[in-house]
């Protein structure tokens, strides 16, 4: 009997598969490239037209960037029919979620509906030079607010939490039910109403409205700390939050607002006195409040930016400005879902002059091809977008 030499049949067997397996990589590669990629959006400076990155060359600049990263206890194919169904998914999502926040570099980034924090988030950003605080919402819901700070730009000295519950006890001391209905502010979008209530809320809590304890219950939270910047040696104090959605209680965001700068005022004072100093003063979040309604207004009422608020602005306790307002103008969008397209999400500064914003995250157009069809898709993985501002200090 005659047999082939050895060496040529491993040699033939090696050139087969060596072949299979590079037009394996070649189709498996060609599906890849047709999938975009997540957009790493750029800061552009507020005083020119050109974009450029976070620099600290001119003078010490820190940068700041707001994100609704949308939680994942939220995501429901029934729920977002509009999104490609691999980008719900949450090793897809957590993965772009993650590639975003990396390539915006920024010095702080203040994160709401953050969910799987201490099982993905946590180590995941601070491998990469950040420390974090974080804040889990009360009562069934899973997400909550965090702050991610550079280690090498900024020291925490000082945290709180912020529990919006805690308002219970003041309102049923001083207001009425009868009160409550007479000073409902106004201000609301039925879309974000409809938008929010089955995405979020499907589970709403049930009872009597006019009661307190019902009303102003709604398990948002917030989240505030105090940070020595490195070089130069300077305090900020940075808040984050996340605000309760529903335009029909109304009277209850502007509590909220009301409640946060208050809590900010004593918490700036307390920092004051623990490091003699006079901190700058930041806040960021999803305040689920459009530009100009009651609560937007209350932020800002203490500044020069509008008119002051009737019966409302002589207990501002601390003055804010909105980085973009100041800048370029508030965005045509935060929020992008075929239903509700709308401006949630600001970033705000106190107008010290410690502090001045320089650049500010770009945004995109409404006619912008990425966003065409709504949100998450492939090219941003919230339903929400990033903001974001770099500031510079003032000497």
């Amino acid at each position: 009997m005659y047999y082939l030499p050895l060496s040529f049949d491993w040699r033939l067997h090696f050139l087969l598969l060596f072949l299979v397996y590079n037009i394996y990589r070649a189709i498996r590669f060609t599906k890849m490239s047709r999938t975009p990629a997540p957009l790493s959006p750029k800061f552009v400076p507020a005083e020119k037209s050109e974009i450029t990155s976070v620099s600290k060359s001119d003078g010490f600049k820190f940068s700041l960037v707001s994100y609704n990263i949308l939680a994942q206890a939220y995501v429901k194919g029934t729920l977002f029919p509009h999104s490609p169904g691999p980008c719900l998914k949450w090793n897809v999502r957590s993965q772009a979620i993650l590639k975003v926040l990396k390539s915006l570099g920024a010095d702080f980034l203040c994160l709401q509906e953050l969910d799987e924090y201490g099982s993905f988030y946590k180590r995941n950003i601070e491998c990469v030079g950040y420390s974090s605080i974080y804040v889990q919402r009360s009562g069934k819901k899973r997400d909550g607010c965090g702050i991610f700070y550079k280690q090498d730009s900024a020291e925490l000295v000082i945290e709180e939490n912020i529990e919006y519950n805690d308002l219970v006890p003041s309102i049923q001391d001083d207001t009425s039910s009868e009160d409550k209905e007479e000073n409902l502010p106004a201000g609301g979008n039925k879309n974000l109403a409809s938008k929010d209530a089955s995405l979020k809320n499907s589970g709403a809590d049930h009872g009597d409205l006019n009661d307190p304890c019902v009303r102003f219950k709604r398990d948002c939270v917030g989240i505030m700390a105090a940070f020595r910047l490195k070089d130069p040696c300077h305090f900020i104090i940075v808040a984050n939050t996340h605000i309760y959605w529903d335009p029909e209680l109304a009277d209850v965001k502007l509590a909220q607002v009301r409640y946060l700068l208050s809590r900010l005022a004593q918490f700036k004072l307390r920092v004051s006195d623990k490091f003699d100093c006079s901190p700058s003063v930041i806040v960021a979040g999803d305040f689920n409040s459009l530009p100009g309604d009651q609560v937007y207004q209350y932020l800002i009422s203490g500044s020069s930016e509008v008119g002051t608020l009737p019966e409302s602005s002589d207990d501002v306790p601390i003055p804010l400005c909105s980085v973009y307002a100041s800048t370029r103008g508030e965005p045509h969008f935060t929020n992008c879902t075929p239903g509700f397209t709308e401006t949630l999400d600001y970033i705000l500064f106190s107008p010290s002059g410690d502090i001045k914003p320089v650049s500010y995250l770009e945004l995109p157009e409404p006619e912008a091809s990425d966003v065409q069809g709504g949100l998450p898709n492939y090219y941003h993985p919230s339903d929400h977008l990033p903001i974001g501002a770099e500031f510079e200090i003032v000497q």
